[in-house]
């Protein structure tokens, strides 16, 4: 039997579920700029990365955030989503250590890991909570009339 979930569930889910997004949709703004906000010019090149990657996490980037964020996208994509968000912050991660990077750029993509995962942990918790006025998945079927002769 699972419990309902409270308004701090729902409140917790959609404000690191927000940071997310804005996470991603900032970076993949940015990175496609021609003078980029930050650090971002050029880091591309600097981390090893081919050009035509920064587009092809550019738009794997936008459709994560797509399916966070819109209602009524089934769960599985959802979920995938959240597993490619995990791999993309952990991969940079990796890269920005793997190129000698001071600590800051190795640790800031592992915070957003963590708002991912709180985020995914109260995914959980609200996925199954019933949508407004809906049968809870029953099919609700009028009653039957009665008819005299």
């Amino acid at each position: 039997m699972s419990t309902q979930p409270t308004t701090r569930d729902r409140a917790l889910y959609w404000t690191t579920t927000a940071i997310v997004g804005a996470v991603m949709v900032f970076s993949a703004i940015n990175f496609n700029l021609e003078n980029p906000i930050g650090p971002m010019k050029g880091a591309f090149r600097h981390l090893g990365f081919p050009d035509y990657f920064r587009i092809e996490l550019t738009l794997a980037k936008a459709l994560g955030v797509i399916a966070l964020l819109m209602p009524g996208v089934p769960s599985k994509i959802r979920e995938f989503a959240y597993a490619g968000f995990a791999i993309t912050l952990i991969s940079a991660s990796i890269a920005h250590f793997s190129t000698g990077d001071p600590a800051y750029f190795v640790i800031d993509p592992l915070l957003f890991l963590c708002a991912l995962i709180v985020s995914y942990a109260y995914f959980e918790k609200v996925r199954h909570e019933p949508e407004p006025n809906s049968s809870h998945g029953r099919v609700i079927a009028p009653s039957p009339t009665v008819r005299r002769a």
